[in-house]
């Protein structure tokens, strides 16, 4: 028996709704580019349909890979990668899969002359832009090394996570070992959760994260604790020219703080409504204010796989600028731990370490 033309328009409507379909002529809703999105943004389906539910939304403020010029680096899912991305573009790209001679990529910087300085998990490496090793030190066996930065042309300090966990600063032309000192741990037995950050200050002292044992410390050339500060969940910590510390609680916020121990600014992973924030690991005060933080996550799976975005710039007064996500076509980025903006010229070698400089 045939039915009106009127019923079956209803019955398919009735469908529709019952499944949560949006309607196929309707408009698309812009999302708008502010950092608390509402929980009932059309952009994005209902909670609770687990895997099904996009990590962002649909569209992002920002240009994209055009926002700025940055250097890239990540691991995670089996990847270890790094990129120069220029003009939107993917300029230069260091890939290795092999989990058994590159390990996870934690702390990586594209120094002033194009070389590219990496710490590795199992060792601290420098390239050249041709992809030539330059220099290399093998993490011994039990140990780790998850941070490294460049003292000048021929100094690296970096920490090797280890029973005893040492500070080091290697000579890279002649190898030499010039200066180490041990670093106090929760546990010396559990390596790969000891240290993942540590920067060198203006007043060339080290500012190191104890990732087990929840404080922030400040440490002269000979190992002498010159400040400490009692914070959980610390990833990294990097020095401002303000004088206060830029620090990423992993799960929960970044915050400015003073040497007090006061919060000057936050910005809770919570506040990103719309957005799922896997952990919090680099963030960086740019130029102008705005604080870019990564978001480490892999691609995951099923129907919401590279919804995730991989970083985020805030603006100071706390709203969503920019938000990266480059899964598959035409740009692959891979997981996310670290970025270094381009867009002005800089010279990241250009620190100190008691004399080394």
């Amino acid at each position: 028996m045939k039915q009106p033309l009127s019923l079956c328009i209803a019955l398919a409507a009735w469908f529709c709704a019952a499944a949560d379909l949006p309607a196929q002529n309707s408009p698309a809703t812009q999302p708008t580019p502010a950092t608390n999105r509402p929980s009932t943004d059309p952009a994005l389906p209902a909670r609770g349909r687990g895997n099904s539910t996009p990590a962002a939304p649909s569209v992002l403020p920002g240009r994209g890979l055009a926002q700025h010029d940055f250097f890239y680096a990540g691991e995670g899912g089996g990847r270890h990668n790094m990129y120069i991305v220029r003009k939107g573009k993917v300029d230069w790209s260091y890939e290795n899969t092999d989990p058994q001679s590159k390990g996870e990529i934690s702390d990586a910087t594209l120094l002033s002359n194009g070389n590219v300085l990496f710490a590795h998990q199992f060792g601290v490496t420098e390239i050249t832009a041709e992809k030539k090793v330059v220099w290399n030190y093998d993490a011994p066996a039990g140990t780790e090394i998850h941070t490294a930065q460049a003292i000048g042309k021929e100094h690296v300090v970096f920490i090797r996570n280890g029973n005893p966990a040492k500070v080091m600063v290697v000579n890279t032309t002649s190898g030499a070992t010039e200066k180490e000192f041990e670093l106090p741990v929760a546990n010396p037995n559990s390596v790969h959760g000891q240290f993942r950050h540590a920067r060198l200050t203006e007043a060339g002292t080290l500012l190191v994260g104890h990732m087990d044992s929840h404080k922030l410390c400040e440490y002269d050339v000979n190992g002498k604790e010159l400040w400490s500060l009692a914070v959980p969940d610390v990833w990294m910590a990097a020095p401002l020219k303000n004088g206060n510390f830029l620090m990423t609680r992993e799960h929960t916020a970044v915050q400015e703080l003073d040497r007090k121990g006061s919060v000057v600014w936050e910005f809770p992973a919570a506040s990103l409504a719309g957005y799922r924030i896997s952990g919090m690991q680099t963030a960086t005060r740019l130029s102008n204010g705005d604080t870019l933080i990564n978001n480490w996550c892999n691609k995951g799976s099923g129907p919401a796989a590279g919804t995730a975005i991989q970083a985020f710039e805030v603006s100071a007064d706390k709203q969503l600028v920019w938000a990266l996500r480059a899964w598959g076509d035409p740009v692959d980025l891979g997981p996310s731990t670290t970025i270094q903006v381009l867009d002005e010229p800089s010279v990241p070698e250009n620190v100190r370490f008691g004399n080394f400089q």
